[in-house]
């Protein structure tokens, strides 16, 4: 598959018996459909996301891409509900998501604030 950021190809990781892509070229990760939740609760899992986040940071601005699997899709750019910090891109389609390099790591360590911040945020009328 090729990347939807950097067109670099990716290469397949598997972690916990999910495979994902990962860019040889900006280090982004590639989610098909609930693959990101599930690997946010496998002990460890943040060790796929290999690339650097300054890196990432540099990608981010990467804003009008189409999906990897979906052809001529435009992604999304989204945020995380409970990290809003965190941008991701989703296909509309295919449902899969892209992290820049180092995104998946933080949202894998979704602190007490974000949590509480979170909880505050959802009793606002």
């Amino acid at each position: 598959m090729q990347c939807p950021k950097s067109d670099s190809e990716t290469a397949k990781i598997v972690f916990s018996s999910i495979e994902v892509d990962r860019c040889t070229g900006c280090w982004g990760l590639w989610f098909d459909l609930m693959e990101a939740e599930q690997l946010k609760s496998v002990p460890g899992s943040e060790a796929i996301d290999t690339g650097d986040a300054k890196e990432g940071r540099f990608w981010d601005a990467e804003r009008l891409i189409n999906c990897p699997v979906c052809p001529n899709t435009p992604m999304v750019r989204m945020a995380d509900n409970r990290q809003p910090h965190i941008h991701y891109e989703s296909c509309p389609e295919c449902f899969g998501i892209f992290f820049d390099a180092g995104e998946f790591r933080d949202y894998k360590k979704e602190t007490l604030l974000d949590s509480l911040k979170h909880l505050v945020a959802g009793k606002r009328p």
